[in-house]
C-alpha cells in the first residue's frame, strides 16, 4: 500500500494536519508552506534528531504514545494526522496550543535550574531550547550515553556537584532532573555553611581557652569564610 492509498489519509482532520505541519516546520526550521503533508517524512528531511523532536511535540500536544518508529508505520504527516486524531479523540480539547508545552510550574528554585539545563541540553542535542520537552523521557529526546555524560558534566561543573551518569537513569525527564539538582545544590550549600560555622566556633573556643590569641585566630579565619 502506498502512502497515498493509506486509509488514514482520508480520515485526517484538516486542523490536525495543519497543526502537525506547523510543528514539523518548527522542528525543521522551515516555513509550513514548504511542507507537503502527503510526502514521506524521509523525503521531507526528517532525520533521527528531528524525528525525536517531532514525535515529542506530537505526544505532548495530543497525549499520544508515539515512538520514533511510528513515523515508519505512519510515513507521512497526512497519515500520521489520521492516526493521531483517532488516538487522541476528545482529549485534544484541553491540550495546549501548537508549539507550546504545558505549564509544569516547578517553583522558582527549580525553574532557574531547569532553564539552565534546558539550554545546555539543547546545545548538546543541536536544537533550539523550545524544542526540548522537559517532561519527555530522555530516551525520547535522543539522549544516549554520550549525551547523558555531557549533560551530567554540565550539572557537576555548573553546580559544584559530583553526580554520576546514572543520575539521569534515575530521573524520568529533565524536569525531575532539575528538581534533583536544585535539591542537591541546596543541601551542598547548607553543608558548606555548617562546616564554616563549625570552623569559626572551634576558633572562638580556642581563643576562650587561651590556646590561640585573637591575632592568631584572625589569621586562620579566612579559610572558614
Amino acid at each position: 500500500m502506498t502512502p497515498v492509498d493509506h486509509p488514514l489519509a482520508d480520515t485526517a482532520p484538516t486542523a490536525v494536519v495543519a497543526e502537525l505541519v506547523r510543528g514539523l516546520a518548527h522542528v525543521l526550521k522551515v516555513e509550513p508552506g514548504s511542507i507537503d503533508p502527503g510526502q514521506p517524512f524521509r523525503a521531507l528531511g526528517v532525520g533521527s534528531i528531528p524525528a525525536v523532536q517531532f514525535v515529542s511535540f506530537v505526544n505532548h500536544r495530543y497525549r499520544t504514545g508515539l515512538r520514533t518508529t511510528s513515523l515508519a508505520e505512519y510515513p507521512t504527516p497526512l497519515i500520521l494526522a489520521g492516526h493521531v486524531a483517532r488516538e487522541a479523540g476528545n482529549r485534544r480539547e484541553d491540550a495546549p496550543p501548537a508549539g507550546e508545552q504545558r505549564d509544569t510550574d516547578p517553583g522558582p528554585g527549580v525553574r532557574e535550574v531547569l532553564d539552565v539545563l534546558r539550554e545546555r541540553l539543547a546545545d548538546i542535542l543541536g536544537c533550539e531550547a523550545t524544542a526540548v520537552d522537559v517532561t519527555a523521557p530522555f530516551a525520547l529526546l535522543g539522549v544516549d550515553s554520550i549525551r547523558a555524560a555531557k549533560l551530567v558534566a554540565v550539572v557537576n561543573e555548573t553546580y559544584g556537584l559530583n553526580e554520576r551518569v546514572v543520575t539521569l537513569s534515575e530521573q524520568p525527564n529533565l524536569l525531575a532532573t532539575a528538581a534533583h539538582v536544585a535539591d542537591a545544590a541546596r543541601k551542598g550549600r547548607s553543608s558548606s555553611a555548617d562546616r564554616v560555622a563549625e570552623g569559626v566556633g572551634a576558633l572562638l573556643d580556642a581563643v576562650r581557652d587561651g590556646r590561640l590569641s585573637v591575632d592568631e585566630a584572625v589569621t586562620r579565619l579566612p579559610q572558614w569564610v
